[in-house]
């Protein structure tokens, strides 16, 4: 993964406090974290932390948003540098080992309601409206590999993005399954992430030379940077 991207608020003072919030919730849970504990956790007085942030709301959507911040920009990063990023099942790859190192964005794509508590409720809006600009945008991305026939053409392109979403889906889901419950299943957190690109490729691949992927990757990545736009301005509405 690339280095962490700064938000709208580069100052170091409030990385320490994001950082700790994030190390709280997922110790303990967003029930039990104050911003108290927070304040104490980064070595500063409860009364700085409102200085960045109005309230806990405020201060751990932004925790979400920055980890999403993270997710975007090192896809779009990657895919100007790597144009085979932007084929679906690198891109799925990539994800895939990003969220088995990164706790926090593992918990926040499963929606794990025990760490999150009611802030999925609470983010439910800002989240959504994310997670509805991220669906057109994988939409936008499937159309133009499928106009450069990198991807099959055999379903309606909606049809196409569910099945795909739902496979990505599935494998994100079995990765926390009891090894009795599936005596199949890699235990090579690796070998699963090869397995994921592999399925994908097999059923997604289209006629054309995977190389052929360069000439498209730089608008597909183009897609992705409003994302981090839209992030960056959520952001600053819950900032001081």
């Amino acid at each position: 993964m690339s280095a962490e991207p700064a938000g709208p608020d580069t100052g170091e003072r409030a990385d320490r406090v994001l950082d700790s919030a994030a190390d709280l919730l997922l110790r303990w849970g967003y029930r039990r974290v104050t911003i108290e504990d927070v304040a104490r956790h980064a070595g500063i007085g409860k009364g700085t932390v409102y200085l960045h942030f109005r309230t806990k709301d405020a201060l751990f959507l932004t925790v979400l948003l920055r980890s999403q911040r993270r997710t975007f920009t090192d896809l779009a990063d990657r895919m100007e540098t790597d144009p085979a990023v932007a084929l679906p099942w690198r891109m799925v790859r990539i994800v895939y080992e990003a969220l088995q190192s990164d706790e926090l964005a593992r918990v926040l794509y499963m929606g794990d309601a025990e760490v999150l508590g009611r802030l999925v409720q609470e983010s439910a809006g800002t989240l959504g409206e994310l997670a509805a600009r991220r669906n057109e945008i994988v939409r936008a991305h499937f159309r133009l590999l499928r106009e450069a026939r990198l991807v099959a053409t055999d379903l309606p392109l909606d049809e196409q993005v569910h099945g795909y979403g739902a496979v990505t889906t599935g494998f994100f889901v079995a990765a926390g399954t009891p090894p009795e419950a599936d005596p199949f299943a890699p235990t090579d957190p690796v070998r699963r992430a090869e397995l994921l690109e592999h399925v994908l490729r097999s059923v997604l691949a289209g006629p054309a030379d995977p190389d052929a992927v360069a000439d498209v990757a730089p608008a597909v990545a183009a897609l992705y940077r409003p994302l981090v736009e839209h992030i960056d301005t959520e952001w600053q509405r819950r900032a001081r």
